[in-house]
C-alpha cells in the first residue's frame, strides 16, 4: 500500500484472521470520479482519478479490494491494497487511483459507475457514481515550459499548480501559480527540486490536465 502526500500496515497471523472474520460491512460514505488528460504522443489521453472515502469498523487494514464497474459496457477495474493510493485528510481516509484508463487509449464511457468495497471477511458495500463529463475537452491541452531560468504557461484552465519532483523523480510539493510567466526563482522552489510538471484544473467540471515533466534549466 502506498501513502501519498498530494493531500497501513497489514496485520499478520492469527490477529488478521480474527479481524477479517468480523461480519461488519465496510462503508463508502462518498466517492468521486474526475477526468485527467495526460499528454499523449499525438493527442491527450483520458484517465480517471477515482477515489472513495473508505470506512471499516476493524480498520482500513481490514479492507481487501476496491472495484469500479461500468455495467452498461461490462467494464471492471480492481484495486488491491498494493495498488491503491491512500490519502488521509480532515480525519477521513480516501483510497483510489489517479490512473484508471481504457486499453489502447480509448475514450472512457460516460454514465453510471459502481464503486464496490470488499473487506477481508468478504463483506461488501457499494455506491453509485456519475461520470457525465463532455466527451470533447472544454479547453485545449495546456503547454508548460522552462527555459533559461523562466517558466511559461499557456492554458485556458481556471486553476494551475506546479508539481515539483526531486532528482529521483519523487514528488516534493505542489505550488499554486497565478502568474502565467516569470522567473523560476520567484516560485520559491525547495532546493531539492529538479523538475516540474503543470497540473491545470477545472474544478467545476471535475477535469484536469497534467503535462509532461520539464527539467529545471
Amino acid at each position: 500500500m502506498r501513502r501519498n502526500v498530494f493531500g497501513l500496515l497489514c496485520l499478520g497471523g492469527i490477529l488478521c484472521f480474527l479481524t477479517s472474520c468480523s461480519r461488519t460491512e465496510p462503508r463508502i460514505p462518498y466517492g468521486i470520479i474526475k477526468l485527467v488528460y495526460y499528454q499523449g504522443q499525438s493527442e491527450p489521453e483520458e484517465r480517471f482519478s477515482f477515489f472513495v472515502i473508505a470506512e471499516d469498523d476493524d480498520g482500513i487494514e481490514n479492507l481487501d479490494a476496491l472495484y469500479l464497474y461500468h455495467d452498461r459496457e461490462g467494464l471492471r477495474w480492481k484495486l488491491s491494497a498494493e495498488d491503491w493510493i491512500l490519502i488521509e485528510e480532515d480525519g477521513k481516509t480516501w483510497i483510489g487511483s489517479r490512473s484508471v484508463s481504457m486499453p489502447r487509449g480509448e475514450i472512457l464511457p460516460r454514465g453510471q459507475y459502481r464503486a464496490v468495497l470488499v473487506n477481508k471477511g468478504g463483506d461488501r458495500s457499494e455506491r453509485t457514481l456519475s461520470f457525465d463529463i463532455p466527451e470533447n475537452p472544454r479547453y485545449p491541452f495546456p503547454v508548460f515550459s522552462i527555459h533559461e531560468g523562466r517558466y511559461n504557461i499557456e492554458s485556458q484552465y481556471p486553476q494551475h499548480n506546479l508539481l515539483c519532483y526531486d532528482e529521483a523523480g519523487n514528488y516534493v510539493r505542489s505550488i499554486s501559480v497565478e502568474v502565467p510567466q516569470g522567473e523560476t526563482a520567484s516560485l520559491g522552489l525547495p532546493s531539492n527540486v529538479r523538475s516540474i510538471a503543470l497540473w491545470a484544473e477545472d474544478s467545476e467540471y471535475y477535469t484536469s490536465a497534467l503535462t509532461e515533466i520539464s527539467p529545471l534549466k
